[in-house]
């Protein structure tokens, strides 16, 4: 008989797996892995927020990173320095204030479960979270896909068939802030950027259209979930460092057969 907290680390590992799956793809396409990255230190400083506030993590850390994501578009419309110079200046800043803000807090908080994650401890509250914010996410790309697409592929053509690149880019954003603040309890604030990255690179290996990708991209993500779990059971190790690796054990393992396979 299957424990019960370990139904809701499967059910909550998928249901990641899934989201960044699909979000991923344009991580990968559009090379956005370090704002993710930068989105996912930002959350700490959201963290800190919600105890202060005494309202839901979930809620606080998607407030801070959409404050982070228009603060840091209008820098750049600034033209100061370059997007990377920036997500570095702001990701390190907002990560350094918020374990200050944490440490200065009377309450009690587990910063090594928000930083690496720990899956195995998701309650009904985060698989509600999970559940609403990531059929949202999916809902929006599906429906946004084929300009979605078309805009990474050449934002030029996109503009020519009138497709507004600015909304959509604003519009990936937003979507990336919701999958860092429903991931957050999973695999961490340090590892979610990876699995943004890991599993759709492990994809576009074998996958010959977008879509396929995304799908290899989901399906990649779920058998690491399920197989970190396992791992992280068999070793006795954090679960969500022990997803991450897994994840990277399938691409090491997928990488030298994409050459066999486009040859074929």
């Amino acid at each position: 008989m299957i424990d019960l907290f370990i139904i809701k680390a499967l059910i909550a590992g998928v249901i990641v797996a899934l989201v960044s799956g699909f979000m991923g793809c344009f991580v990968v396409w559009r090379r956005m892995a370090y704002f993710g990255d930068s989105l996912a230190h930002s959350a700490l400083l959201g963290i800190a927020l919600g105890v202060m506030l005494n309202i839901s993590h979930n809620l606080a850390v998607m407030i801070s990173s959409i404050c982070f994501a228009a603060f840091l578009v209008w820098l750049q419309r600034k033209k100061v320095f370059a997007t990377d110079t920036l997500l570095g200046i702001l990701a390190h800043a907002a990560l350094a204030v918020g374990v200050i803000t944490i440490t200065l807090l009377e309450q009690r908080i587990d910063l090594h479960g928000y930083l690496f994650g720990d899956i195995l401890t998701v309650g009904n509250e985060q698989l509600w979270w999970l559940g609403i914010g990531g059929s949202f996410v999916i809902l929006l790309l599906f429906f946004n896909w084929s300009s979605l697409v078309l805009m990474t592929i050449h934002e030029d053509l996109a503009m020519a068939e009138n497709v507004r690149v600015a909304r959509l880019e604003i519009l990936l954003m937003f979507l990336m802030t919701i999958v860092v603040a429903v991931s957050i309890k999973i695999v961490g604030i340090l590892l979610i950027a990876s699995m943004l990255v890991i599993a759709p690179a492990a994809a576009r290996q074998l996958a010959r259209s977008p879509e396929v990708m995304a799908m290899f991209a989901c399906l990649i993500g779920a058998i690491s979930v399920v197989s970190g779990i396992y791992f992280s059971f068999e070793l006795d190790t954090p679960s969500g460092p022990t997803i991450v690796a897994t994840l990277a054990a399938c691409f090491a393992i997928l990488f030298p057969l994409s050459n066999f396979y486009r040859k074929t």
